[in-house]
């Protein structure tokens, strides 16, 4: 989307549209990173819900959007399975959203128009900052372990064997924003003897999949990805796994966050919850997307998300609007 239209208005209307809550939480005793128009009154790094109960929402139909991906209409057959249990269970009607990119998907839910979502490791911080997102969920297993790897791929055939020899190659990295696919590897491939933008330079692929492909058909040498993305991808046959070999790969980071909007009634996010963790992904569309998970298991930000923010504090990063639209 355009930068100048980040959050559905210009950048400096944006200030001019923060104006009225800003004065009206005034009082508000700490608000962290959060964006002025949200506290957090409590201390667990989320949007406090609205202390005003005529500005709580419990809306008829519920918009229900999953991180931005290569094919939105296979994912939304995916999660088919899952909208109806959420259906059930709230007793309200849920829309499929399909986001186009990860700025994108911020903006509905910070204007409103987005009440459950799934946001990607890297953008969760943004989406509870800018949009007051509150994550309470991610896939996982029986025993309730969750996450993924960083993993550097190269080619079967390639000279690339440790993370040095990196130096002078072409290597994608996703998008600016993405933990995985650019923060992560910024943090923590200088201590592996490589520093991205000094000793090779960064080509930006736009997504874990095209850099995996790009890997593939020789476009880049190399490429940081998460686990999760191209494991899926060797299922679904877009890779023939003998093609490529791991160089290098990290300790677990937590996956896809999922998250509801400060603003939903206590009752209707207490459904949302009820939804989530009663939802069996045996024998679903989901549980054989999602290979190795089976549940979803409760998290907060504060705790599963500290390794990410120590990460894009290490780059640089802010949770601004001027810092999602750099992506």
């Amino acid at each position: 989307m355009p930068r100048e239209t980040i959050f559905g208005v210009t950048l400096v209307a944006a200030g001019v549209l923060l104006a009225g809550p800003v004065l009206a939480q005034g009082d508000c005793p700490n608000r962290g990173d959060l964006d002025a128009i949200y506290c957090d009154a409590d201390g667990d790094m989320v949007a406090d819900a609205p202390t005003d109960a005529g500005q709580l929402k419990d809306p008829g139909t519920l918009v229900f959007a999953y991180t931005p991906v290569e094919d939105p209409a296979i994912y939304e057959d995916i999660w088919q399975p899952f909208i109806d249990h959420l259906e059930t269970v709230t007793g309200k009607d849920v829309q499929f959203f399909a986001v186009q990119s990860n700025s994108a998907e911020v903006e509905a839910m910070r204007s409103g128009r987005l009440h459950i979502a799934g946001f990607s490791t890297g953008p969760t911080p943004y989406a509870v900052n800018l949009a007051g997102a509150v994550p309470f969920a991610i896939m996982g297993s029986d025993d309730g372990r969750f996450g993924y790897t960083l993993q550097v791929y190269t080619q079967a055939d390639s000279d690339i064997k440790e993370m040095p020899d990196l130096a002078g190659k072409r290597v994608a990295h996703t998008s600016p924003t993405s933990n995985s696919g650019n923060l992560a590897p910024r943090a923590l491939f200088p201590a592996l003897g490589v520093e991205p933008d000094k000793d090779y330079e960064v080509s930006y692929s736009g997504s874990h999949d095209q850099s995996m492909l790009g890997v593939v058909a020789g476009d880049y040498d190399a490429a940081p990805v998460a686990s999760e993305v191209v494991e899926r991808m060797a299922e679904r046959g877009l890779y023939d796994p003998a093609e490529v070999r791991i160089v290098w790969e990290s300790d677990p980071f937590p996956t896809t966050s999922y998250t509801y909007a400060h603003d939903l009634t206590p009752e209707l996010k207490a459904k949302i919850e009820e939804a989530f963790f009663s939802y069996d992904f045996a024998g679903t569309a989901l549980g054989e997307e999602f290979q190795g998970v089976s549940k979803f298991i409760p998290i907060t930000y504060q705790d599963q998300w500290a390794v990410i923010r120590q990460i894009q504090a290490a780059n640089g990063v802010q949770y601004t609007p001027e810092g999602l639209a750099a992506e």
